[in-house]
């Protein structure tokens, strides 16, 4: 999931520094549409607190939903998985496998570093 490019494809940005400014930096300059999501639930969780308690847990939704979002085919698969989970399955065992495989891309995307 490291930035790439091919003849047909646009470069996926590199994942930011790993900080609420330069994650929501990030998400500004490349995938805007989620900006008011995110500066709404940063005011919500994060910017009238009195501690920090929440900010790993914010980051690390953000930086998913990112590192998602930041990539048009891999935004696609998964949003397409969720989908069709939920509109398409008449079998709850395939609606499960669908599910599962979207969790386990949004999982591996938190890992992701700074660069990559």
């Amino acid at each position: 999931m490291a930035a790439h490019a091919t003849e047909s494809d646009s470069v996926v940005p590199p994942m930011p520094e790993r900080t609420p400014k330069a994650l929501r930096d990030a998400i500004a300059q490349h995938t805007p549409e989620l900006l008011p999501d995110f500066d709404e639930h940063w005011k919500w969780a994060i910017a009238d607190a009195y501690n920090v308690t929440p900010v790993p847990a914010f980051m690390a939704r953000w930086w998913g939903e990112y590192a998602i979002a930041r990539d048009p085919k891999l935004d696609a698969h998964v949003h397409d998985l969720e989908y069709r989970a939920a509109y398409e399955c008449t079998d709850i065992a395939e609606a499960k496998a669908l599910l599962e495989e979207a969790s386990k891309i949004r999982y591996r995307v938190r890992e992701l570093e700074p660069g990559e």
